[in-house]
């Protein structure tokens, strides 16, 4: 960041469930705010155990790229060194965001997208085993499936981020 920069805002991003309870919570910087887009710093001050991730080592830095305007979020996983370990793009309600927190729904369906820009499309059964539960109106459904499609589009035209 240059002297002209202006200093990021630390803020508290919010992960919930569709009936409104929180799965999650962390501390982050606001390092960008350009609406639509946001871009917040996060740095995983704990190791942490993923079922898909394998081991998120403390210090492991989240660059996580937030659209007002999205089903939709990023998140660039990478060491403090800068280097790529993997994305994360989870298919979400768009964000809100007020003051110092930014919050939004989270609809399960993930993309895991490794260095190599190689990609998976996971956890649609949680998708489908919530939407029966909180009865999803249908245009959650076209919404969710749309932000898949988006999300494929960009990684395989390289479009940003995937375009570092």
């Amino acid at each position: 960041m240059d002297a002209s920069s202006p200093t990021p805002k630390q803020i508290l991003v919010s992960a919930l469930k569709f009936d409104g309870t929180e799965h999650r919570n962390w501390p982050g910087w606001l390092v960008q705010n350009e609406p639509p887009l946001l871009v917040v710093d996060a740095v995983f001050v704990e190791e942490i155990h993923h079922n898909l991730l394998g081991t998120i080592s403390k210090g492991t830095v989240s660059t996580e790229f937030y659209w007002l305007d999205r089903w939709y979020n990023i998140f660039r996983f990478g060491d403090k060194d800068d280097f790529l370990a993997t994305f994360y793009c989870n298919v979400t309600f768009p964000p809100h965001f007020e003051e110092s927190t930014l919050s939004y729904i989270d609809l399960d369906i993930d993309v895991l997208v490794k260095p190599d820009l190689t990609y998976e499309v996971l956890d649609l059964d949680d998708f489908e085993t919530n939407a029966k539960r909180y009865s999803y109106p249908e245009e959650i459904h076209r919404n969710a499936h749309q932000a898949v499609s988006e999300i494929i589009r960009s990684i395989e035209m390289r479009d940003f981020p995937f375009d570092r």
